[in-house]
């Protein structure tokens, strides 16, 4: 017997410019980007921009592998230009686990007029951040992960920052705020959706309407027709979403918790609403069943598997650097990625790659080459796991890469809390046939710290101007949540 217990609070989340989820940068292919942004909370700040390719330029990054922290009352342009991938990502804070308060923000790359995307323009966009939510701040969740101990069960889902819709009466309360979309009939949506949670695998359904799969992260998908979809922490996926069901009632949008035990994590749903603004009458009955692999054990992974890249389709860069040379290029290395449970090293729970837990450096690897400091890295990443246990207990996969890009890259896990504890790091690319040239010079507001922090001037803050610009004041915003405990 298990008895539920409903409380409503109170708690911060990390806004931008007073916004939770943050605003949404909309710009296209080759636009210049030039992002201010102002740190008013009490600890280091820096934003990533994951996936957007950042053409010669690692400098933008947003990691603490090439930039220093902003530090608290301080503000830091971000200058970079959107390059090839046109597509949906997501912008978050990178330090010190913030992305569990907030601070993230879509962010849309759009084709050029001259190049055509391979399905009709739809009527609009619809963007959806889902992600699972635990009602402890980032400070209190960085603590618990600090003592070695597990985040446990996530509180509840949002989506675009808000609680379920109340599609039970005696699971979720009345007067709770939720999302609504309002959509004409007879229209064809892109929905850009986004999963910023923490470590929880979400599924995305909207009640009686098909999902047609068209593109993830800057590349064209094969297009594939699908009722659900399984959505990993990190990742974002478009469909196009059809409104031709009948308006007699609005719909249900779900994103539910997956490969967990269904009875204790019955709260981790997050439940907004599809109103065709036609529509007859509020929505009402039992949620759209999630998918069922009880006997179908491969589902998702197999779900995942029918992703392809729709290589037929027009790209921002209709001959990429280098790409018509893939087949004469010999293979100089090859790395073999093992990644396990945390486990204890030095007395403090850590999670690593090939039993190598990255450390915090306290200056940026790209800053540290272009003063000559020596001993900040080490070029010693182990090419295979550094002990001989069976390399691929539950699964594995293969990555093609292509290092056309000069600079310091992250390579991390997406699960926030294996990320913060130390399931990261970087690849240092090169260019042999040339001095350098190949990569942007440091910016001449760059920042400096640890060793370097005597070169650092006082900043003012300023204003930005370019092909798109935006203002981003990031600061603590009061919040009001309610959020449902099961105790057993």
């Amino acid at each position: 017997m298990s008895l539920r217990k409903i409380e409503t609070f109170d708690v911060l989340v990390i806004a931008i410019n007073g916004k939770f989820p943050g605003s949404i940068i909309n710009v296209t292919t080759n636009n210049n980007v030039v992002v201010n942004v102002f740190n008013d909370l009490d600890e280091d700040l820096l934003i990533t921009w994951p996936g957007v390719q950042m053409r010669r330029n690692s400098w933008e990054d947003g990691v603490l592998g090439t930039n220093c922290p902003i530090p608290p009352k301080w503000n830091w342009t971000y200058r970079f230009q959107a390059k090839d991938q046109i597509g949906s990502y997501f912008y978050f804070p990178s330090l010190n686990f913030q992305r569990a308060a907030g601070g993230f923000g879509s962010f849309i790359i759009n084709n050029r007029d001259i190049i055509p995307i391979p399905f009709a323009q739809p009527y609009q966009d619809i963007v959806l951040m889902i992600g699972d939510w635990y009602s402890r701040n980032h400070t209190a969740l960085r603590t618990a992960l600090d003592d070695g101990k597990q985040l446990g069960i996530p509180d509840g889902v949002l989506i675009n920052g808000k609680g379920p819709y109340r599609y039970n009466a005696t699971l979720v309360p009345s007067g709770i705020q939720y999302t609504q979309i309002d959509v004409d009939p007879g229209k064809t949506y892109r929905v850009r959706v986004h999963n910023v949670g923490i470590s929880t695998t979400l599924n995305f359904r909207i009640q009686n309407h098909n999902l047609l799969l068209v593109e993830t992260e800057g590349r064209y998908t094969v297009q594939t027709n699908f009722t659900n979809f399984d959505i990993h922490a990190g990742q974002s996926y478009t469909f196009l979403v059809s409104t031709d069901q009948n308006a007699s009632t609005d719909y249900y949008i779900v994103a539910s918790a997956r490969f967990v035990n269904a009875s204790l994590w019955q709260n981790v749903t997050g439940v907004a609403v599809l109103h065709y603004k036609n529509s007859k009458a509020p929505i009402s009955g039992p949620l759209p069943s999630p998918p069922d692999d009880t006997y179908y054990k491969g589902l998702s992974l197999d779900q995942a598997r029918s992703v392809r890249q729709n290589t037929s389709a027009s790209g921002a860069r209709p001959n990429p650097q280098g790409s018509y040379r893939y087949g004469r290029i010999n293979i100089s290395n090859t790395y073999v990625l093992k990644v396990m449970p945390p486990v204890t090293i030095n007395g403090s729970t850590r999670a690593a790659i090939n039993g190598i837990s990255f450390r915090k450096p306290n200056i940026p690897f790209r800053l540290a080459d272009n003063h000559s400091l020596q001993g900040a890295y080490k070029l010693d990443f182990p090419s295979k796991p550094t002990n001989r246990t069976p390399v691929y207990p539950g699964g594995w996969t293969a990555i093609l890469v292509s290092l056309d890009n000069a600079g310091y890259w992250n390579l991390r896990s997406e699960n926030l809390d294996r990320w913060y504890l130390g399931q990261e790091t970087y690849l240092k690319v090169i260019n042999p046939e040339e001095n350098g040239e190949t990569e942007m010079k440091a910016p001449q507001n760059v920042l400096y710290c640890g060793p370097l922090q005597y070169k650092q001037k006082d900043q003012s803050r300023s204003a930005a101007s370019s092909a798109f610009t935006a203002r981003f004041n990031f600061t603590y915003l009061l919040a009001l949540f309610t959020v449902f405990f099961i105790f057993s």
